[in-house]
């Protein structure tokens, strides 16, 4: 919203909770705190979407963290030749944070030649029941990833994407990326989507083609901002 909008709409809202009549109820007072504090975010930075929804908002901080949602349910295509560990702690890092670990073996052991994971709400969640969270306002998904040894390749990584009774109504992705041995953010673009339920929060996918002798990376910081 323009500057010049936002102001005139605080002014109106000022002039109305100033009338004698209004005075007297608090629900004006009410709804002049939350726009003011819906303008004064968008000019600082703090996004606010959904009613109650503030970002960052979080799909993995650390091993159970109150700030996770979404659960890691949806393994799919190869899900034998995935071992999946969101407690793990890098070798040095004594600051007792923890990383998402994944093993993707590359065997084949379902025959489809491919794996993936989606994150959930509620767990389990394929669009067959509600479960959606709104998530208007979010302009991208962020995350940190690194390979074990490098040149491990993601076919994608993915915000929504599920179908069925309840589908999510949106999804963006970002891939293939081939991941170093450093750390790096990545950013999934969100702008324009449309983000009101939204089942699966996050979801990765990796081949065996591109990666025949399997491949090992981790994941950190996964979030909406």
């Amino acid at each position: 919203m323009p500057r010049q909008d936002k102001e005139e709409l605080l002014t109106l809202i000022k002039f109305n909770i100033n009338n004698k009549f209004v005075k007297q109820s608090g629900l004006c007072l009410l709804t002049f705190a939350l726009v003011s504090t819906a303008l004064m975010a968008q000019e600082g930075g703090l996004s606010v979407a959904a009613p109650g929804r503030l970002f960052p908002f979080y799909i993995y901080r650390g091993f159970h963290s109150r700030d996770n949602h979404f659960a890691p349910s949806g393994w799919m295509g190869d899900y034998g030749d995935v071992r999946f560990d969101d407690h793990w702690q890098l070798k040095g890092d004594t600051s007792g944070k923890t990383v998402i670990r994944i093993s993707y073996s590359a065997e084949a052991k379902q025959g489809a030649g491919w794996a993936g994971m989606y994150w959930q709400n509620p767990a389990n969640n394929w669009g067959n029941r509600p479960g959606g969270i709104n998530l208007n306002g979010a302009r991208k998904l962020v995350f940190k990833a690194r390979g074990e040894k490098g040149g491990e390749v993601v076919d994608e990584f993915k915000v929504g994407g599920i179908s069925g009774d309840y589908a999510d109504s949106g999804t963006a992705a970002s891939g293939p990326i081939t991941l170093t041995k450093q750390w790096k953010e990545f950013a999934i673009n969100l702008e324009g989507q449309e983000l009101s339920s939204i089942t699966g929060g996050f979801c990765w996918t990796a081949n065996r083609d591109s990666n025949p002798n399997g491949a090992v990376f981790y994941l950190d910081d996964i979030r909406y901002e």
